[in-house]
């Protein structure tokens, strides 16, 4: 006797694509619902508040987090970029050159400086003195920061710069050399300034990132008046057995660098013409 075929498809053949992902999605949004009303129910919290959230202790950080933390903070980051931003320049070029020494000595430089962890950086240069006697870092503390930053980020900045380079059409090298231009004067006046437009959004997120690294000022111990906003946090933390200064000083870092984050995501959609 032959098989009678059947006339009915199993329910879930019949369901189109978007159905099926539209059913996908419900089920994910219910179990993250589930999640957060677990998570919800299960913390305690009072003892949250009293111990990241205590007001009178937040207060205490007053106005000490803005006039001497952020203050250095920025500090430190802004002089820290500024050498980086030159050096990275200067290492980019160097990269670029048809001169072997050049090109070896940044490529070194690059992969050390992006090789070693950023806190032994920073714990080297407090030991120049002893190995250089009689020299001294300009500046002090200062100095020292912005020095240890400057030194980490000048390679990581060094091959954004030769990106930009790179990206700049030969033909308007070719171009300012026809019309008498030195090969100096061609890359100062026509390649730099125009490699330095394309990379302004990564050279935004390299400053983010040297403001973060900022932070490792709280494992050099340096006195409460040189004191950034994540050694702050620590001390104050310490002082009252309470993480609420960790979060002030975590908020403060959220205020600046969100806005540049969301700045260099807007002129990276810029530069791609996505604008």
């Amino acid at each position: 006797m032959a098989e009678q075929p059947t006339t009915a498809e199993p329910a879930r053949a019949r369901l189109s694509p978007r159905k099926k992902q539209q059913i996908s999605r419900g089920i994910q949004y219910a179990v993250l619902v589930v999640l957060l009303i677990g998570l919800i129910l299960y913390a305690d919290w009072g003892s949250l508040a009293q111990n990241f959230a205590k007001g009178d202790v937040a207060r205490e950080a007053l106005p000490d987090l803005f006039t001497v933390a952020l203050r250095n903070t920025i500090i430190y980051t802004v002089s820290g970029f500024v050498l980086a931003f030159v050096a990275g320049l200067v290492l980019a070029l160097m990269r670029l050159s048809s001169v072997g020494p050049y090109r070896w000595i940044a490529i070194v430089y690059i992969e050390i400086f992006r090789g070693l962890p950023a806190l032994l950086i920073f714990i080297l240069i407090t030991f120049l003195p002893l190995a250089l006697p009689g020299f001294e870092v300009p500046f002090g503390t200062y100095g020292q920061v912005a020095l240890g930053l400057g030194v980490i980020g000048a390679a990581y900045q060094a091959e954004v710069f030769r990106a930009g380079l790179q990206a700049v059409p030969k033909g308007q090298v070719e171009a300012a050399r026809s019309l008498g231009m030195s090969a100096f004067r061609a890359q100062v006046t026509v390649v730099i300034p125009q490699a330095v437009r394309m990379v302004i959004p990564p050279t935004t997120n390299q400053f983010v990132a040297l403001l973060k690294d900022s932070s490792l000022v709280l494992f050099l111990g340096v006195s409460s008046d040189y004191v950034e906003l994540a050694k702050f946090g620590n001390d104050l933390a310490s002082q009252y057995s309470n993480a609420t200064p960790i979060m002030v000083a975590g908020l403060t870092y959220l205020i600046v660098t969100i806005p540049l984050g969301s700045l260099a995501s807007r002129l990276e959609g810029r530069k791609g013409g996505t604008r």
